[in-house]
C-alpha cells in the first residue's frame, strides 16, 4: 500500500497578518485579502514524526477534522465580516433574531394609522384606478422588499444592516447621504410626531368614553401623558429587545383594523352616498388631485426603511443566510398586511364614498357616523387598540435614531454609549418629537407629501442599489426591469410631491401654530 504523506509547511509571514485575520472588517471599507485559506488555520512545525503519524490510520479523524475547520473557516470569513461598532448599537447590539421576531417587527411597522385614510385615496381615483394602483403599489413595493433583503449581505461578507449604509455602499459615501440620509430622518422623526398626536388624541376620546364626562386635561397634556409613557418604554436597549412590543403592536393593529371595517361594512352603507369623483374647477385640478391620492397610497406602505435594520438582528452563516429566515417572516407579515388594507380600503369607500372625513379617515368616520347605532364597547376598544398601536410603533420609527445618536457618539469615543448617556439621548428624542407635535399639529394633513417623500425609498431607490451592487448584464430583462420601476419610480415622487403641494394651496389646511385641537 502506496504511503499518504502530509506535510504541513510552517507559514512565514509575520504575526501581524495572522492576527489581523480575526478583525472583522468595517462597511464600505472592506479590502480584499489576498492570504489563501491555510494561511488562516494553526500552523504545525514540520518534523519526521509529524510526518509518519498523519499517514497513519489513527490520524484520519484529525485530517478530517482539520478539512472540516477550512470549511468553517471559509464560511465564518464569508459572512460574519462585521463592524466592531455594531455591537455597541441598539438596531445590531443583539443577532438572536428569528423569522418570528421579523414578522412582528414588519407588522408593527407595517400596519398602521397610514391604512385609516387609504379610502381617501379612491375619491379621487374612483373604484377601478384605486383599486388597480393599490394592487400595483402592494406587488411593486413587496418587489423591492425582496431586492433589499437579498442586498443584505454582500458577495464580499459584509452586512449592510442599516438603509443608509447600503445607500452608501450603492452610489458612494457622499452621494448616498444626500438621496437617503433625509428620508429616512423624515420617515422615523415625522412618522414619531404623527404617532404622538394620534395616539395622544384617541387617548383623549377613549378617556371621555369610559368616563363619561369631558376630559380633566388639555391636548398638549396628554400628549405629555403620551410620551411619557413612550419615552418610559424605549429604554428598552435594543431592537431584538422589542419583540414582544413589536408583537403588541401587530396584535393591536390587525384588531383595530378589522374591527372598523367589520363595523363599517355591518353597518352599511351611509344615505346619500356617492362615489363620483368630486368635480375640480379645472382638468388640472383633477390630475394633481390623483396624484396626491397615488401619494397617499405610497404612505399606506412604509417600513422600508426598517427592513435591513429588522434583518440586521439575525444570526448568518452559510448553510443558513438571514435572508432565508428573513423572507419568511416578510412572507408572513404581508399576507396579513394585505388581509388588513385591501378590506379597510375597499370596506371603508363602499360604506362612506365620499363622505368620508378627510381628518382621522375611518377612525374618524367611525366616531362621526356611528357612535351612536354601535355598541359603546366596540367603539372604546378601537380606540384602546389605536393607543396601545401608536406606543408601540413609535419604539421602532424611534430606533433608526437612536441608533444615529448613539453612531455619533461611539465613532468620536470609540466606546459603548452609557447607560446614563443613552437614556438621556432617547429621552431628548422625545422631547423634540413632542415639541413638534405642539408646534407644528397640522402635520396628519400633510399625508400625500410625506408619501411623495418616502416613495424613492420604498419604489426607486431598490432598483437603483440592485443595478449598482449586483451589476445585471446590460439589456437582460433583469436590468431593463429594475431601471424601469427605478425611474417610473422617481418620476412618480415629483409628481406626488406636486400633487400634494397644489392640494395644499388650492384646498388649504388648517394651520395653527401651538395649538392642537
Amino acid at each position: 500500500m502506496m504511503e499518504e504523506l502530509v506535510e504541513v509547511k510552517v507559514s512565514a509571514r509575520p504575526r501581524e497578518t495572522q492576527s489581523s485575520l480575526a478583525i472583522s472588517t468595517p462597511p464600505l471599507q472592506v479590502e480584499q485579502h489576498s492570504l489563501s485559506l491555510s494561511d488562516s488555520i494553526p500552523k504545525t512545525p514540520k518534523s519526521p514524526f509529524a510526518s509518519r503519524f498523519m499517514s497513519t490510520p489513527l490520524a484520519s479523524p484529525m485530517k478530517k477534522a482539520i478539512e472540516n475547520m477550512q470549511g468553517y473557516l471559509g464560511e465564518v470569513g464569508r459572512f460574519t465580516k462585521l463592524d466592531p461598532q455594531d455591537d455597541w448599537l441598539p438596531i445590531t447590539e443583539s443577532r438572536k433574531g428569528n423569522a418570528y421576531y421579523a414578522a412582528f417587527h414588519v407588522l408593527s411597522s407595517g400596519i398602521g394609522f397610514q391604512a385609516l385614510v387609504l379610502p381617501l385615496a379612491f375619491i379621487s381615483l374612483g373604484w377601478t384606478w384605486g383599486i388597480v394602483c393599490l394592487c400595483v403599489a402592494f406587488t411593486w413595493q413587496l418587489y423591492t422588499l425582496w431586492l433589499l433583503i437579498q442586498l443584505h449581505e454582500s458577495d464580499t461578507g459584509v452586512r449592510h444592516s442599516r438603509y443608509l449604509r447600503l445607500a452608501m455602499a450603492a452610489f458612494g459615501e457622499k452621494m448616498g447621504k444626500l438621496l437617503a440620509l433625509f428620508p429616512i430622518m423624515y420617515l422615523s422623526g415625522g412618522t414619531c410626531v404623527t404617532l404622538i398626536m394620534m395616539g395622544a388624541g384617541t387617548m383623549k376620546i377613549f378617556f371621555q368614553m369610559v368616563c363619561g364626562a369631558p376630559s380633566p386635561l388639555t391636548t398638549i397634556e396628554w400628549y405629555v401623558v403620551f410620551i411619557f409613557t413612550a419615552i418610559l418604554l424605549a429604554q428598552l436597549p435594543n431592537l431584538n429587545s422589542i419583540a414582544g412590543v413589536s408583537l403588541i403592536g401587530a396584535i393591536t393593529a390587525v384588531g383595530y383594523c378589522a374591527l372598523i371595517w367589520i363595523v363599517s361594512v355591518v353597518q352599511g352603507r351611509l344615505a346619500h352616498v356617492s362615489y363620483e369623483p368630486p368635480r375640480e374647477r379645472s382638468e388640472t385640478g383633477m390630475i394633481f388631485s390623483a396624484w396626491n391620492a397615488l401619494g397617499i397610497i405610497a404612505f399606506a406602505f412604509r417600513g422600508h426603511n426598517l427592513v435591513l435594520e429588522i434583518q440586521g438582528t439575525m444570526p448568518s452563516d452559510a448553510k443558513q443566510p438571514s435572508r432565508l429566515a428573513m423572507w419568511r417572516g416578510v412572507m408572513f407579515a404581508y399576507l396579513v398586511i394585505a388581509l388588513c388594507l385591501f378590506p379597510l380600503a375597499i370596506g371603508g369607500y363602499w360604506a362612506y364614498g365620499n363622505l368620508i372625513p378627510t381628518n382621522g379617515g375611518m377612525l374618524g368616520a367611525l366616531h362621526k357616523y356611528h357612535e351612536h347605532d354601535t355598541s359603546k364597547f366596540i367603539i372604546a376598544l378601537t380606540s384602546l387598540l389605536v393607543v396601545i398601536n401608536c406606543i408601540s410603533s413609535f419604539q421602532i420609527y424611534a430606533m433608526p435614531v437612536f441608533d444615529n445618536l448613539e453612531f455619533r457618539y461611539t465613532s468620536k469615543k470609540n466606546r459603548p454609549c452609557p447607560r446614563w448617556l443613552r437614556i438621556a439621548l432617547r429621552g431628548f428624542f422625545g422631547c423634540l418629537a413632542f415639541f413638534i407635535a405642539v408646534a407644528l399639529p397640522f402635520l396628519p394633513s400633510l399625508a400625500g407629501l410625506i408619501g411623495g417623500v418616502a416613495l424613492p425609498i420604498t419604489l426607486a431607490y431598490p432598483c437603483f442599489m440592485w443595478i449598482q451592487i449586483k451589476k445585471p448584464q446590460k439589456c437582460s430583462p433583469n436590468w431593463y426591469l429594475n431601471w424601469t420601476l427605478g425611474v417610473v419610480g422617481m418620476i412618480l415622487s415629483v409628481l406626488v410631491i406636486t400633487g400634494a403641494i397644489w392640494g395644499i394651496v388650492a384646498q388649504g389646511i388648517k394651520i395653527h401654530f401651538f395649538n392642537p385641537q
